[in-house]
């Protein structure tokens, strides 16, 4: 089995920690990515199986997937244990609604920070700065009675903290309004395979002059 990904990818992290929470045994193929952030994997297998030119990729034998959603059901499917969507049928669909409004909600407002670091308290970076406390919030409530957002640790998990550590990079990071988030993001981050992929993530940030968010800078110190 193989998973290419990149070193910058949130979506290819967010196969990767599923994978190794499900214990696979995977070779990891990095693929060459820009490094400022631009997602250009140039290596021909990623263009071969997908035609959006974009990882993560997985081929498993005669299995070829693209999308971190797609590959993700298809490995819950294949290998159930352990399980990592909630077993009752309504929390797993509330569980699969917050993993796409993670990817296609709430990534989407840190998406337009991109580049406007130099210029916070322009109208586009207020604006999508606002737009991603208001997701935070909407996290937050959800955690008022349970440890995690769908219940039991699931994938919605692994792509709302995914996507937050590229918020928090580009400005738009958790804040002391929402107490019960930031204590979701410590217990989720202290999970060993988020801290292998997530600490490869924020070493290659280093070694390319890039700035880690704070509450990250511990993984570069194991």
């Amino acid at each position: 089995m193989q998973l290419f990904t990149g070193p910058l990818s949130m979506f290819g992290a967010k196969a990767q920690i599923a994978m190794l929470e499900k214990g696979l045994a995977f070779d990891c193929v990095m693929v060459p990515f820009d490094r400022d952030d631009n997602y250009e994997p140039k290596h021909p297998e990623v263009l071969r199986v997908n035609p959006k030119r974009q990882v993560p990729v997985l081929i498993d034998g005669g299995v070829e997937l693209f999308d971190s959603t797609q590959i993700f059901e298809y490995l819950e499917d294949r290998f159930p244990v352990p399980p990592l969507w909630p077993a009752a049928l309504a929390d797993r669909a509330w569980a699969r609604q917050i993993e796409l409004k993670s990817d296609e909600v709430f990534f989407p407002h840190v998406v337009k920070l991109f580049g406007l670091q130099h210029d916070m308290q322009s109208p586009p970076a207020v604006a999508a700065c606002a737009a991603c406390a208001r997701f935070h919030e909407e996290m937050e409530a959800l955690l008022a009675d349970r440890d995690y957002l769908a219940g039991p640790y699931s994938y919605a998990d692994i792509a709302f903290y995914m996507a937050h550590v590229f918020a928090d990079r580009k400005g738009a990071g958790m804040t002391h309004a929402t107490p019960r988030l930031v204590a979701w993001r410590d217990r989720v981050g202290a999970r060993a395979p988020v801290q292998e992929v997530v600490g490869t993530m924020m070493k290659f940030l280093v070694d390319n002059q890039h700035a880690v968010p704070v509450f990250l800078q511990k993984l570069l110190r194991t």
